[in-house]
């Protein structure tokens, strides 16, 4: 996803530019430099300019290191975090939701697998009746068709089940994945409007420094 490539890299950038305008704060020990102090006239104001002109910056880098801070790198970091813990949350769901589809498709397929060994018991007791008719094995040929018929009966039922199941889990994943598209959009808009504000506090220190 583009945003999440895009927030690694201003998570990155942004502390090292916070840090360089943070460095710049050093301007106020060079604005006490001697610089000029002998001189008069022209000379010595040309001097005295250039020492506050340093002073100027480096009162205003610390604000703009602080403000880049405020309100850029702290809201971004705190959309990241909850960014985080939604998508934690998504991915929970669409887990419990593979869990509730396993469970009825163990059962389907338990139920498959009783109906099979139902088939073949009355199978079997059919063949011994051709061979040995009584009314001892024509009651086992009932219980066992009953049996089949139950398990028949049971399959169905445990294939309608899974059915909804999966129906559920199709539904909740097409709704979960709209979330997720979402939330994405959510982060490249935050992003983007923090980058804005990033070209704003810059072009104002920068206009400030022109005009000092």
């Amino acid at each position: 996803m583009k945003g999440k490539q895009m927030q690694k890299e201003m998570s990155e950038f942004l502390p090292e530019r916070i840090k360089i305008e943070e460095e710049y704060a050093n301007l106020a020990k060079l604005s006490q430099n001697s610089l000029a102090a002998q001189q008069e006239g022209s000379l010595g104001e040309a001097g005295a300019q250039v020492k506050k002109s340093l002073a100027d910056e480096a009162d205003v880098h610390p604000k703009l290191s602080a403000k880049l801070h405020s309100e850029v790198e702290k809201p971004l970091m705190s959309f990241h975090e909850n960014f985080k813990r939604d998508m934690k949350k998504c991915d929970h769901h669409i887990a419990d939701l593979r869990k509730q589809l396993a469970s009825p498709c163990a059962s389907v397929e338990k139920a498959r697998k009783a109906l099979i060994e139902q088939q073949r018991d009355l199978e079997m007791k059919t063949q011994q009746l051709e061979i040995k008719l009584n009314n001892k094995m024509e009651e086992d040929i009932k219980k066992a068709w009953r049996k089949s018929t139950q398990a028949g009966d049971d399959l169905m039922h445990c294939v309608d089940l899974y059915n909804q199941a999966q129906s559920k889990w199709f539904e909740e994943r097409v709704t979960t994945t709209l979330e997720l598209e979402q939330l994405e959009m959510e982060r490249v808009e935050m992003i983007r409007q923090h980058l804005c504000q990033y070209t704003q506090l810059w072009h104002k220190t920068d206009m400030f420094n022109q005009n000092s």
